[in-house]
């Protein structure tokens, strides 16, 4: 199979400078405002984009320098396969986030709930749209005895 090679079409501007203290999900980083500079060659990408109250980032986790089948996630002491959890250290270093737009101002669009380290690349922009995204979910599997640990969860370096 042939190599995947992405080009980032932007860059994220957060206050978390370095991962170790960075929110572990949007759902943690409540209120937190952030920037996502558009490199100007995909300016026009963004035409329509402020009609979104939220819309998904996907970027690559640029300071993850290796991975492990096994990880121990932030909110619980077992270890579990890296694809039942949303551990950062991934055989492909992508990570996906759910941000609130709050304003659009040529190439740059202001976020809140903002989860990313500063300087993150960005590969992609989509918008969240309920019918398409939310579905109704029936499980969350070890995460069930765990998630009221979310609020006050942080990273805590382990995974670079």
């Amino acid at each position: 199979m042939e190599d995947i090679v992405y080009k980032p079409i932007g860059i994220i501007h957060s206050p978390f400078k370095e991962p170790k203290n960075t929110p572990i999900q949007p759902a943690g980083a409540e209120g937190i405002e952030g920037r996502i500079e558009v490199f100007p060659e995909y300016s026009e990408c963004l035409k329509d984009i402020e009609g979104f109250s939220h819309i998904i980032i996907i970027y690559h986790f640029h300071l993850v320098k290796n991975w492990k089948p096994l990880v121990k996630p932030y909110m619980d002491e077992e270890y579990h396969g890296v694809f039942a959890t949303r551990a950062p250290a991934r055989p492909n270093s992508i990570g996906l986030s759910v941000v609130n737009l709050v304003d659009v101002k040529n190439n740059i669009l202001i976020v809140k709930d903002i989860d990313i380290v500063d300087k993150t690349p960005i590969l992609d922009i989509k918008p969240y749209t309920p019918e398409f995204d939310i579905r109704e979910v029936k499980k969350i599997g070890w995460l069930d005895k765990n998630i009221h640990k979310l609020p006050n969860s942080k990273d805590d370096g382990r995974f670079l």
